[in-house]
Parts: C-alpha cells; structure tokens; sequence
C-alpha cells in the first residue's frame, strides 16, 4: 500500500483523539471519507465550520448554546439543579429519564494533588445561579474519585452561606466510577438515594 499523504495522516491523527478510537479506526474512518468525498466529507466539513461559528459554551450553566440565541438556563425557572463535570455526563444522566431538571456543567473537576484553583471551572457561576429564590436544591452528580470528592467539598464551602439544600448521588456509584459510563439502573438508584454532603 502506498504511503498516505501528509493531510490524511494529520486527519487520521486528529481522529485517533476521538474516544474510543485509535490509530486503527481512525485510519478506517478516514478511508471511508476520502472514498466518498462529495456525500461526506463535503457536508461534514460544512457542518464542523457551522458548530465552531456558532455553538459556544454558555458562561452561566456551562451546556452548550447557539450564539445568536439565549441558553435556557436563562428563559425557565427551576427549582434545582444538577452539577456535573461534563456534557456526556449530562447526557447520559438525561437518557436514563432519573432527572427532568436544569444542570450546571462545570467543565472539569478540582485536582486534589494539584495546587488548582477554579480557573477554567464554572463554580462562581454556580454560586450566583444558586441565589436564586427559586432555587431549593444543588445536586451533585460528580464522579466517586478523589477529584469529584474534592470538587464537591469545594462547592459546598462555596455554597456554605446560601440557603439551597446540597446533596450527592449516593448507593449505586463505585468508588472511582465515572457518571458517563454507568447504566441507566445504577443512575437511578443513585439519585433516589442521594443524600446530604458530611462536613468532615
């Protein structure tokens, strides 16, 4: 087989980032599009310069937003709201059916070896949204690591002074667990039974 050209191999190299997907299925994916330039890569091309133009992360509640219109975090009233790290974890938490609400994503977690501060998480935002008078609840739907925990102890400090009741997906995520890869049945055992945060 003859060598592929320096812009395929920089394509398989970007692909290979994807999750999930390695130098193998990069290579295979990227086949498939060059042998199928005009049903493909053109549209998907035009697509990816549309998402980066006009889809950004919203700086209040995290989830993402056309730039020419407002975030829902902003249009609705609620109640509650359910932090997680990330946008599949939102995913995943909105699939299995366990929580109607609104979420907060903050984009990461808090290193716990790490002498890290909030930069880059959206955690003061967080704290403005949860002064809200109609809100009453702050779940915390963060992974069961050291950094989820120490992002979570975090939070409750930040939120120490607001009057919202702060609680955390409980039974059914092992120790280390990651929010994304959890099946629908162990989610829903864990937000029925999630519980308060201890201050120890």
């Amino acid at each position: 087989m003859q060598n592929l050209t320096p812009e395929i191999e920089k394509l398989i190299k970007l692909i290979s980032k994807f999750p999930g997907l390695g130098p193998k299925s990069a290579k295979r994916i990227v086949l498939k599009l060059i042998n199928n330039k005009e049903d493909l890569v053109k549209p998907l091309a035009n697509t990816l310069a549309e998402v980066y133009k006009n889809v950004v992360r919203c700086n209040i509640c995290g989830n993402l937003k056309s730039t020419s219109g407002k975030c829902s975090c902003a249009e609705k009233k609620y109640n509650q709201i359910c932090v997680v790290e990330n946008l599949s974890d939102m995913i995943v938490i909105e699939s299995s059916g366990i929580y109607k609400g609104h979420y907060h994503i903050l984009g990461g977690t808090l290193s716990a070896t790490e002498n890290r501060k909030e930069d880059g998480l959206l955690i003061s935002s967080l704290v403005n949204r949860a002064k809200n008078d109609s809100i009453n609840e702050v779940i915390l739907a963060l992974s069961a690591s050291v950094e989820g925990s120490t992002t979570a102890h975090y939070i409750q400090d930040a939120l120490k002074d607001s009057k919202v009741k702060i609680s955390k997906l409980a039974q059914g995520i092992p120790v280390g667990g990651e929010i994304e890869f959890l099946d629908d049945g162990t989610l829903i055992s864990a937000f029925k039974n999630r519980g308060p945060i201890s201050s120890d």
